[in-house]
């Protein structure tokens, strides 16, 4: 059985997560100790232990440790299954991250499958929604991962309640080189719930005016809506950079909408085919990619090497980082 120390690096959830999706695909049994040791509350917590379920469920896996607050699990996979499922994480837990453990082992699934999840869609500390849809899926996708994300309903902390269907269907994925894009022109989604639709245009407007003091035209899509959740939120994005800033009680929509700007502008400016958050994001489907992937980042982040470290603690060398390039050897 293969042993991931979680108190590696970061020490957060993001080796939980990576362990679990490279049990699934390789077949290895793995044994994850210090989870979430260098975090104030250590442990698994709900949105961890809701990943872990339907990781156990499509792999058909025996689990022990499987708790919250558990510093250490055991996951032995069977088989990866294809059946459809609904997932309700109970909390505002971020719906990206459950696909960052199950959207890998499900490419490798021999029949289309659906997973229809209800949680947090725009939570801080993981990709909003729309930085997946059209940041990470555009970079898989050329992969060649075949797969379809649909909005039903966002879902803002503390109440959660978005809804989000991943259907994926069985997907030949090759390695390639990705070079650094052009960026002309910003796209991008201002949003809210329960709240006045003057709130996500004026995140807009003054995410517009920064970036065209900078020199860059723009396309930024308003949406409104009511739900559960009350909360805002806008993402940009161009090529293969994106940056994220959500709105909270006190906070001005313009403060919202100019954090976003320059996140995206720090990126573009910066030399890197990735952002620094899609450079880790990639790294496990690239294994499942026949041949060889590279790129380069902005920045080589410790998600980056925590992923590293956990990939190649399964596969040794296949990853390799040289400078701000990341080269990954698919299996």
């Amino acid at each position: 059985m293969i042993r991931i120390d979680g108190s590696y690096g970061e020490g957060g959830g993001q080796i939980l997560r990576s362990a679990i999706a490279l049990s699934c695909i390789t077949g290895e049994g793995v044994e994850i100790f210090n989870i979430r040791a260098n975090r104030p509350n250590p442990g698994l917590k709900a949105q961890h232990l809701k990943g872990i379920e339907v990781a156990k469920i499509i792999s058909n896996a025996d689990v022990q440790g499987l708790r919250i607050g558990s510093t250490r699990i055991t996951f032995k996979p069977k088989s990866i299954k294809s059946r459809n499922l609904k997932v309700d994480i109970g909390t505002a837990g971020s719906i990206t991250l459950l696909f960052q453990t199950v959207l890998p082992p499900l490419l490798f699934s021999h029949e289309e499958i659906e997973i229809d999840v209800i949680g947090g869609t725009d939570v801080e500390w993981s990709p909003s929604i729309d930085y997946f849809r059209f940041v990470t899926s555009k970079a898989l996708k050329e992969l060649g991962a075949d797969f379809e994300v649909r909005v039903l309903k966002r879902g803002y902390f503390p109440e959660g309640g978005g809804r989000v269907v991943l259907s994926v269907a069985p997907s030949e994925m090759k390695g390639m080189s990705f070079e650094e894009e052009r960026c002309l022109s910003v796209g991008g989604i201002s949003h809210c719930s329960n709240l006045p639709e003057h709130v996500a245009v004026r995140q807009a407007d003054a995410a517009e005016k920064l970036l065209n003091e900078n020199g860059y035209k723009t396309e930024i899509r308003i949406e409104r809506q009511k739900g559960r959740s009350t909360g805002s939120g806008i993402t940009l994005f161009c090529g293969y950079k994106g940056s994220v800033s959500l709105g909270k009680r006190g906070k001005p929509a313009e403060k919202v909408g100019r954090e976003a700007g320059f996140g995206i502008l720090e990126e573009l400016k910066r030399s890197g085919a990735f952002d620094r958050h899609l450079a880790d994001q990639l790294m496990i489907p690239a294994l499942i990619s026949k041949g060889v992937t590279e790129y380069t980042t902005t920045e080589i982040t410790m998600h980056t090497k925590s992923n590293a470290y956990v990939i190649n603690s399964f596969i040794d060398g296949s990853v390799r980082i040289e400078g701000n390039l990341i080269k990954i050897f698919g299996i």
